[in-house]
């Protein structure tokens, strides 16, 4: 008979078990709640997580001594642990080999022990095969006869191919004497391991058979109800054995099991086993058996502790977001502020970002880099359209239909406690006699509140406080503002021609010639051509109808190499039609010559910035003020100003002082800003009023952007960066704006500051002698 191996001696914390033994290759739960048996497993946890397993003889000792506890027992490694609202302490223990005591070295705080690891030699021949063949038969009856086991129990050891595994996994799913365990954990050898086993498998077999006997004579003497019940009983117990899993019974052990499985927190689990409860007894034809169990399945699917926590690299995550998006320093700067406070205090609340600005900037894909950054999984809901409060909090469980709200959903498919969660289109939110879902929102995105976050269809408090939040919005004007009180708004305005042709080159080519199954020799577009598309088939401020036309040219290559015409495609600036059909928007929409009473404004729009022509017309009438174009009452009142300033100023500019008696004026601008825009446009008016009257006419290479007063004060405004973008589009050389605006002009790119003129005023004298020729 071989013996067994001691491969090394180590030193190791041990935790006595009562009533309970753990073999190797088991993973098992173990409540620890003694003083001694804790700090032997925080010992442990300081260390390797290697802990020794050793059963105490007596199981009422609440202080066993050294001599109370069995010599050889299992070295585990400590998995998981979870503190109890008991006091207790859950640990999942994993085992790994046997293992005897040789001495005892601390007794007193903890137990800690000097052992020797117990290793079985590798044996093959045919008397382990036949004593396998022998253990696993015997099983198989025992199995057969018992009614305590279950067809898993088989399913557990029918795979295994190590006769010392198959062993220890044999004993662990019977319920044995602790002396019969214990012997069957000391056998190092597998051979007397297994022949140990096939003695007691014996003996357990034929005492089941006698209890078989015995109830059969019983079981004759019964009375008919009795009889009746019994068979009830007995085909359950068949059912069982042959696999089939049907009825309420079946579903409700299901349920347990996966209970069972899962480490939740005691007042989750205390409501998920009252439901469980409740179903089983509810009749299999009632309709609310279907609500029960729909509601259990829900609290089983969710993340109730599960935590994603990667290891936090700022130098890696900055990487990932410079190789996904191009620009948008601002928010990547926040994101790495964000990263190294987690880095340093741990655990943080999750910030929520809203992410504003025009369509196309990339604020949905950002999204998804930070996700990817972090390590952490992502998950994105819509909210444009959403009218109906329980879309967010959910709906009562009144009905067959019933479901939780959004947020819940997106944590189901999360499946962890702290995803990189995306709100999309938080600004599209509305509001009608079905509740105010922005007002359901508060709760969410309140770091106070969030940690309890009440869903009307699970009813438990769910904690969102390890969520990072992210929302998008094109503007916030239409955001409530007690919701924008709760985000950090990070502006992303527009992208400039070099930036856009950057991204271009580098991201949305090379994405799309992929998509359409070009390689770099079949399809070429060089930078210049990229850029006449920039210019004359795109206005926008983001990117996305500029994907469109490069994915627009990456379809007519791909027609014209399979239909054979070319087997190579260069896009050149001299065919860009050929591909893209005749240009769409001339470059450069500022006026081609110097106009009189045509002044070029600047607008902030939804879309970005734009730029307006704001015309005005004088003819001999009465005296008439007309006012038309896309106008709110803000700009119609700017034009009231700017002709009562032109008035004050009638002298001084050589104009007729009665010119409102004789003659009509006719103010006209084609394309006019959201009326979020607000006052932005008096000092244009004004200047195109000058011109009308004085004949001068206005240089068509400025723009300018702001308010006036009645005494010519130039007032500052809003928007400068996307203003700035729109006339740098236009082929605007100057831009004339409130010298209090200066402070704002770090915002607008560098590129575009070297190729333009910013010329600050304080008022409208100075504005007319930049504009005027």
């Amino acid at each position: 008979m071989a013996h067994a191996e001691i491969t090394e001696e180590r030193i190791l914390p041990l935790l006595p078990l009562r009533g309970l033994l753990v073999y190797p290759a088991t993973v098992l739960h173990l409540d620890v709640g003694r003083e001694k048996s804790v700090r032997a497993l925080d010992k442990a946890m300081l260390e390797d997580h290697m802990i020794l397993l050793a059963t105490q003889m007596d199981t009422q000792m609440d202080d066993p001594l050294a001599k109370d506890i069995y010599t050889v027992g299992t070295v585990a490694r400590v998995k998981q642990m979870m503190k109890l609202p008991n006091g207790t302490i859950r640990v999942l223990v994993e085992g790994v080999e046997r293992a005897k005591i040789i001495d005892f070295m601390e007794e007193d705080e903890w137990f800690e022990v000097r052992a020797e690891i117990l290793i079985a030699p590798l044996q093959s021949d045919p008397q382990i095969d036949a004593l396998v063949r022998a253990v696993t038969q015997q099983f198989e009856q025992f199995l057969q006869v018992s009614k305590k086991h279950t067809p898993e129990t088989h399913a557990a050891v029918a795979d295994i191919d190590d006769p010392g595994r198959l062993a220890d996994a044999i004993a662990a799913n019977l319920s044995l004497k602790m002396k019969d365990k214990q012997a069957i954990l000391e056998a190092v050898d597998v051979t007397q391991r297994l022949e140990t086993l096939l003695q007691i498998l014996s003996d357990e077999r034929e005492i089941l058979e006698l209890e078989k006997k015995i109830s059969q004579r019983v079981r004759k003497q019964m009375e008919r109800t009795q009889k009746e019940y019994y068979l009830r009983e007995q085909m359950k117990a068949i059912q069982k054995e042959l696999g089939d899993k049907e009825g309420r019974v079946a579903e409700v052990e299901e349920l347990r099991d996966q209970l069972e499985s899962k480490m939740f927190a005691k007042s989750v689990h205390d409501k998920v086993e009252k439901e469980i409860d409740r179903l089983e007894k509810v009749p299999q034809s009632s309709a609310e058996g279907s609500v029960i169990r729909t509601y259990i399945d829900w609290l089983l699917s969710l993340p109730w502790e599960v935590d994603v926590q990667p290891e936090i690299d700022i130098h890696r995550a900055r990487a990932v977001l410079d190789a996904d998006h191009y620009g948008l320093e601002k928010v990547k700067e926040r994101i790495i502020e964000y990263l190294a406070v987690q880095k340093l205090v741990g655990q943080h609340r999750g910030p929520i970002l809203c992410l504003v600005g025009p369509p196309g900037v990339g604020k949905t894909s950002l999204a998804k880099s930070v996700a990817h950054a972090l390590h952490r999984n992502f998950v994105r809901i819509s909210l444009g359209g959403v009218r109906d409060e329980a879309e967010i909090r959910g709906h009562r469980r009144t009905y067959v239909g019933a479901m939780p709200g959004r947020v819940i959903q997106g944590m189901k498919t999360a499946a962890t406690m702290n995803p990189v969660f995306l709100l999309d289109e938080i600004d599209k939110m509305a509001n009608d006699f079905r509740g105010d879902p922005a007002s359901a929102m508060l709760e969410v995105l309140d770091p106070e509140q969030n940690s309890t976050f009440s869903d009307h269809y699970i009813e438990i408090p769910y904690d969102l406080s390890k969520v990072m939040f992210i929302t998008t919005a094109n503007t916030v004007h239409t955001i409530p503002q007690p919701l924008l009180d709760r985000m950090e708004t990070i502006y992303l305005s527009g992208y400039t021609e070099v930036e856009k042709l950057r991204i271009a080159m580098d991201y949305l080519f090379p994405k799309q010639r992929k998509e359409h199954g070009l390689t770099k020799d079949k399809l070429t577009i060089n930078e210049d051509t990229m850029l006449r598309v920039i210019r004359e088939y795109t206005r926008e401020a983001g990117v996305r109808n500029l994907e469109r036309q490069i994915a627009g040219l990456c379809r007519k290559a791909a027609k014209m190499i399979v239909a054979g015409e070319k087997k190579r495609v260069t896009v050149s600036v001299k065919n860009i039609e050929q591909f893209l059909g005749a240009k769409r928007f001339r470059y450069g929409m500022a006026e081609q010559s110097d106009q009189v009473g045509v002044v070029t404004g600047l607008a902030w729009t939804e879309a970005g910035g734009d730029i307006l022509a704001i015309e005005v017309s004088v003819v001999e009438g009465k005296g008439r003020l007309t006012i038309t174009g896309q106008l709110g009452d803000v700009m119609k009142e700017s034009a009231q100003a700017a002709l009562s300033y032109i008035k004050s100023r009638a002298t001084e500019l050589a104009i007729p002082p009665d010119f409102t008696e004789t003659h009509d004026i006719h103010i006209h601008v084609p394309e006019g800003a959201i009326p979020k825009d607000g006052p932005s446009a008096g000092i244009t008016m004004a200047t195109a009023l000058a011109s009308a009257l004085t004949g001068r006419a206005v240089d068509r290479h400025v723009a300018m952007t702001g308010e006036i007063t009645l005494r010519g004060r130039v007032l500052p405004i809003g928007g400068i960066k996307e203003k700035s973008l729109s006339a740098h589009r236009a082929g605007i050389l100057k831009i004339v704006l409130p010298r209090d605006n200066q402070k704002d002009l770090e915002d607008v790119p560098e590129s575009i500051r070297e190729k333009m003129e910013f010329v600050f005023v304080e008022h409208m004298d100075e504005v007319l002698r930049q504009a005027l020729k």
